[in-house]
């Protein structure tokens, strides 16, 4: 499992003209899936997310995390996170899970989120065309792959 985490002061997910989820300060998380993510991916990656030290204390040092914050996590599913751009031009997805797989790993995160958080978070729709709008702050922007554990 790969994520692109963003700490933003706002961020929102639009289908089809209207707002799905809408989050103020936080962190917008893209999560990619493939075929060998499992439960214990999904555990140590929500665990990361929600206790990374990425917002500024009282003296305006990054060492505060999602939880002593009280902030807000926007979830968006993107399989191009797999993207293999070795040959030619066109990146291939081989490696991104197919919905059947996909779905129920995202399902589970979204619930291991909320439980980690301990309050509900924000969503896109698996598969669907999203247009995804962000505020970053400062830029702040890291990337974990959990089968690295970096």
């Amino acid at each position: 499992m790969r994520v692109v985490i963003q700490r933003v002061k706002e961020a929102s997910v639009h289908i089809e003209g209207k707002a799905n989820a809408v989050i103020g300060k936080g962190l917008m998380v893209l999560v990619g899936i493939e075929d060998v993510d499992n439960e214990e991916d999904i555990k140590w990656i929500s665990s990361k997310i929600v206790q990374l030290r990425i917002f500024n204390d009282a003296q305006g040092i990054m060492n505060c995390s999602l939880l002593e914050t009280g902030g807000e996590i926007l979830l968006v599913s993107q399989f191009t996170l797999h993207a293999s751009t070795k040959k030619g031009n066109r990146p291939s997805y081989i490696r991104a899970s197919k919905p059947p797989i996909a779905v129920p790993i995202y399902e589970s995160l979204v619930r291991q989120l909320t439980q980690d958080l301990g309050k509900p978070i924000g969503t896109g729709v698996f598969g669907a065309d999203m247009q995804v709008s962000l505020v970053n702050d400062g830029p702040v922007t890291i990337i974990i792959d959990s089968k690295n554990k970096e």
